[in-house]
Parts: structure tokens; sequence; C-alpha cells
């Protein structure tokens, strides 16, 4: 007679490792939030959400992307973070300055952050509130969920709208050509890297003269 379980899937002790890891990390997270009067903006005060396929940027990266975003917007310029959310915590880091932000997002944990919270499906590209009149961005900084042609060209709606002309996308390498032809926008030098290393290669690209080259 088999072995019982035998049929059983095992995870390999690195994946149970790795695991242990994570969950372990992430009570150390639940434990500093009750502790310290916790930052709600900071990088990670909302867990990355796999499911929503959800990565966030390491710490360094969101600071670079949204240094960028504030540059590219101006003095009191405004800002909209399409499906970018650690970039939208790094610029509410930043207190007192002279730009506003908006973050659109189909997470609805977000909407914590109250009126700059927009609910945001991509699907939809075009349902967002009367109030967020058409071209009134600076700058649109947008991470698609999903890299395929469909997300990308879904989402390059919401931008075309909301944007008065530069434009801020990071998306995989692989998404070059779907990104010049339905943005206009061509690859930075400057590299995104994610809190958790991602098996696609990630590239920022713009349509303006930015600083990530």
């Amino acid at each position: 007679k088999m072995d019982d379980d035998d049929d059983i899937p095992q995870l390999s002790s690195h994946t149970l490792a790795a695991l242990q890891e994570f969950y372990l990390e992430q009570q150390q997270r639940e434990g500093m939030k009750t502790s310290q009067g916790f930052n709600q903006y900071s990088i990670g005060s909302i867990e990355e959400d796999w499911q929503l396929s959800q990565f966030w940027y390491s710490d360094e990266t969101a600071s670079c992307l949204a240094k960028e975003a504030v540059l590219a917007a101006g003095k009191g310029g405004r800002i909209a973070c399409v499906s970018a959310p650690s970039v939208y915590q790094k610029l509410k880091e930043q207190d007192g300055v002279d730009f506003s932000v908006c973050i659109l997002e189909y997470d609805r944990r977000f909407s914590v952050y109250g009126e700059e919270f927009i609910f945001y499906d991509y699907n939809h590209p075009l349902d967002l509130p009367e109030n967020l009149l058409p071209h009134s961005f600076d700058v649109v900084i947008a991470d698609p969920p999903y890299l395929s042609e469909e997300c990308l060209q879904k989402t390059a709606e919401t931008i075309k709208y909301l944007t008065k002309g530069k434009i801020l996308l990071c998306t995989g390498a692989v998404m070059e050509e779907q990104a010049a032809k339905h943005l206009g926008v061509k690859m930075c030098k400057f590299i995104p890297k994610h809190s958790r290393n991602l098996a696609n290669e990630f590239r920022c690209y713009v349509n303006y003269a930015s600083g990530l080259d």
C-alpha cells in the first residue's frame, strides 16, 4: 500500500522558509504600527495584496520617482498617481510641500487617504468623478497592474484624459513597443526596484526630458 502522504503536495523547505519570513515580517510590522504612533502614509502601512497584483517599490525607487514627479509637476503642480500607491505614499511624506496629489487605485483600503483617493478600475478607464477635470494634472505617474497590452491600452486612456502632457509610466521592459504606441513614451536609464524581486524586468518610460536618465 502506498504511503498516504505521497499525494499531498509538499512545499519545498525554501518556500516554507520564505513564507515564514514573510509572516514574521508582517507580524513585526503590525506590532510596530500599534507601538509607534504609526505614520499612515509610510510605505508598507498598507500591505501588498498579491491577488491585486500589487508590488510595492523599494523605498529608494519610490523616493526617486516621487522626486521626479515633484520636479515634473513644478511649483504648485498637480500630480496623479494611477495604480502607483507607493509613490503616492512617498509624496505624502513630504509635509507641507508645494504640490497636490491624487491617488487613483482599485484597492479601497487606500480610501483612508480621504478626498485624495479616487476608486479606479482600469476596465472602465473613463469612469471617473465629475470633479476630476480633463487635463488637470501636470504629471501623471502610472503603473498598470498587469503586463498586458489590454491593461496598458485602457490605463493609457485614463492617463491621456488626466495629463496636461507629462507622463511617467512604470511597467515591464517587455512593454516598450506598446508603451510607445499607446502613450508615445520612451524608456529611461533609471531602473526601478521593488521591495520583493519580480521575475519581470521593470522599467520607467517618459515623454518629456526627465531626471531619470
